[in-house]
């Protein structure tokens, strides 16, 4: 069994899932940038065309390579991401990019990987005991690190996709508080934006109470409860501040239309309107491949980027649309039932994080471009136009695909 070949013991399902996502997507990109004569459907189709080497050169290498060097790919990532500040070019307001001539290359799309693999490498470690304050620590340091890195590029898309991790760690035994405070953080955070602080600490208030009393037989301490109260009021008599001058001002518009407070089809509203007009009139089955007015007229900003699926809508319709998500959800599931087969804590851990980062990276993006998220900035796995994104996301499901064909020798 140890001699059976890659080719063999390669999971065909998750690739070939990922080569029609690339072609789709190809072939959106194409669609969305036949008008604009610069190009972009050509780089892709380089870009795909490099990613058949860079994915030889990863199941060429000895599953055992990631685990043992996955400090070592953390670290030199963390450089990367640093030496932005010091060698990085700006575009659009973000020192996101390395420059070498007229390619660029976004490490922060590579650095996902590159965490998973030492998330993966500390967990495996049998002595690991993540109901440890210690090791909580240790662990959220790993996640954290990057994203202290990436936000003051700034990109909060980027930064927003590593909070999979925590579920990852949820399941490998993190207390469930954490999450718990996180998405309390996140309705607090919202709520505060609609409604006056007051009235938002009052709403806490009535929680707090009702929870302490349907838990008195639990001997629940009413000074612990006062002093959840006082956290919570002074998280909400914060979060004004915290969106005035934390926030960017095309953060703070964007958040302002999702939450109806502000009407602006003209300005930071307009490529979410123009979104949604083009996805609604595609209807059930769509106009037809470069048929679509909207995408020809180039109504929809950054459409072969961020808002790619509204090609897809316009194009393709509801059911190519249906076709889409039900690829992608596939290969989640894939890799998820993949992830647990696995015959090691390492690999099996890493799965789990690759199969969130695809999810998150999925929901979020077609969240935004529906109007049901803001515009942050996250592409669409395998679809969106971009080196950086198409080889990130590649290296991230092919070295989980290596890991699970190298399973066989794992007695």
């Amino acid at each position: 069994m140890k001699n059976q070949s890659i080719k063999k013991n390669i999971d065909w399902s998750c690739v070939i899932i990922y080569a029609l996502l690339v072609l789709m997507g190809w072939l959106n990109i194409y669609s969305s940038s036949l008008s604009s004569l610069d190009g972009t459907y050509e780089k892709q189709l380089i870009f795909i065309v490099l990613t058949i080497p860079l994915i030889f050169m990863i199941l060429a290498i000895d599953g055992k390579f990631y685990e043992k060097y996955a400090s070592i790919i953390f670290g030199v990532s963390l450089l990367t991401l640093a030496g932005l500040f010091l060698f990085g070019k700006t575009i659009a307001g973000q020192r996101c990019w390395y420059a070498i001539g007229s390619f660029t290359i976004q490490p922060s799309e590579f650095a996902k990987a590159a965490t998973a693999l030492a998330l993966a490498k500390y967990l495996s470690d049998s002595q690991i005991n993540l109901k440890e304050v210690s090791r909580q620590v240790q662990a959220l340091a790993i996640v954290f690190l990057p994203v202290l890195l990436i936000l003051p590029q700034p990109d909060p898309g980027s930064a927003l996709i590593y909070s999979v991790f925590l579920i990852v760690l949820y399941r490998e035994g993190l207390p469930s508080w954490y999450i718990w405070t996180g998405f309390i953080a996140i309705a607090l955070f919202i709520f505060t934006l609609v409604l006056e602080p007051q009235y938002v600490i009052l709403i806490a208030l009535i929680v707090i109470l009702l929870v302490h009393f349907k838990s008195r037989l639990a001997d629940r301490n009413i000074v612990l409860s006062g002093i959840l109260l006082v956290f919570i009021s002074g998280f909400v008599l914060s979060v004004d501040y915290v969106f005035d001058n934390v926030f960017k001002q095309h953060h703070r518009d964007r958040f302002n239309i999702l939450l109806g407070k502000t009407v602006d089809l003209k300005g930071i509203g307009y490529n979410t309107n123009q979104s949604e007009i083009a996805i609604g009139s595609g209807g059930w089955i769509g106009k037809g491949f470069l048929e679509g007015t909207q995408t020809k007229g180039g109504f929809v900003p950054e459409q072969h980027t961020d808002y790619i699926f509204t090609t897809v809508g316009e194009e393709w319709g509801f059911a190519g649309s249906i076709v889409v998500i039900g690829l992608f959800v596939t290969l989640f599931l894939r890799v998820i039932y993949l992830a647990e087969r696995q015959k090691t804590k390492f690999s099996r851990v890493y799965g789990y994080c690759v199969a969130g980062i695809l999810f998150t990276h999925f929901f979020v993006n077609i969240a935004m471009v529906i109007g049901i998220f803001p515009t942050i900035g996250v592409p669409l796995p395998f679809f969106s136009y971009g080196g950086s994104g198409l080889w990130g996301f590649t290296i991230l499901l092919f070295i989980f695909l290596k890991m699970d064909a190298n399973k066989v020798n794992e007695w």
